[in-house]
């Protein structure tokens, strides 16, 4: 029964260890890339995105327009380098909670339906790699080890 439960769970985590740097590789690169075409398409578009944001009742939207646009950009920018991931994945994760309340919360009438939005899934990556961090491969790596500090 030892040898079974090792081969089922010892035997994968021991794998697994040598592949940790690859979960925040990609969970940025896949997030940051959508995020960096999506702030770009806002920044290019600001007059339309104003609109849906004046529709959706956001206050101040010729202030979070471009703001919110600046974030997603920056942010997928500063996400794909592995630079700022903790304040990128954050601020990022802000605006999905927006998006969520701001244009989708009239649409919510169960948890699956919560759960289901793409916005919510962005969420549960940016919180991931809020806590988590950049991983290896990243610039925050090097940062972190000029700074002192063991964990990237």
């Amino acid at each position: 029964m030892r040898m079974l439960a090792d081969w089922l769970i010892g035997w994968p985590e021991r794998v697994a260890r040598h592949l940790t740097w690859l979960g925040p590789l990609f969970a940025r690169f896949t997030v940051g890339w959508v995020f960096l075409l999506s702030g770009w398409g806002k920044l290019n578009n600001l007059p339309q995105v104003t609109e849906n944001f004046v529709g959706w009742g956001i206050p101040f939207p010729h202030f979070f327009t471009p703001l919110t646009s600046g974030i997603e950009f920056f942010g997928g920018l500063f996400l794909l380098l592995g630079l700022l991931t903790r304040i990128s994945a954050g601020a990022l994760g802000v605006t999905m909670i927006v998006a969520i309340k701001a244009a989708k919360w009239g649409d919510v009438d169960s948890l699956e339906t919560l759960l289901g939005f793409d916005e919510f899934e962005y969420l549960a990556l940016f919180l991931w790699l809020a806590i988590a961090g950049a991983g290896p491969v990243s610039l925050d790596a090097p940062i972190s080890r000029w700074l002192g500090r063991t964990n990237a």
